[in-house]
């Protein structure tokens, strides 16, 4: 593939938006249901305020945006490839736990949980090949 249509196609992509499956929107959904439940002080994933002080991007924004089904940027889908990467072994329930209990299982379902997991990856294979 000459570097022109490389080029191209990196423009094509970059003005790609993706739409998460339904699967995904429900597991956001239980994870904001969950992290309701539990106590102020051991919440799962950062609100909009606290991420805002950290300087980095909110679970409970991420949350929002899967559970709405809204369009996001291929930027955004390799954030939460990223976020599944760091955190492989965080995301699932602990044994003994009740899933509220669980502050890394919690995380993990804002971000779209097992579902998210394969989604983003998916989409990160394929837009990886096109620029192969």
């Amino acid at each position: 593939m000459s570097k022109a249509r490389r080029d191209a196609a990196k423009r094509v992509v970059a003005k790609s938006s993706f739409k998460p499956p339904q699967d995904v929107a429900d597991a956001a959904a239980r994870g904001l249901e969950l992290r309701k439940k539990q106590p102020k002080s051991g919440k799962a994933g950062l609100d909009a305020k606290q991420a805002s002080k950290a300087g980095i991007g909110s679970g409970v924004q991420r949350a929002s945006n899967l559970k709405n089904r809204d369009n996001l940027s291929e930027k955004t889908v390799r954030r939460m490839k990223a976020y599944f990467d760091r955190h492989a072994k965080n995301y699932k329930l602990d044994a003994g736990k009740k899933p509220h209990e669980d502050k890394g299982y919690v995380a993990g379902l804002l971000w779209g949980g097992e579902a998210g997991k394969r989604w983003a990856n998916s989409i990160v294979r394929r837009l990886d090949k096109k620029d192969d």
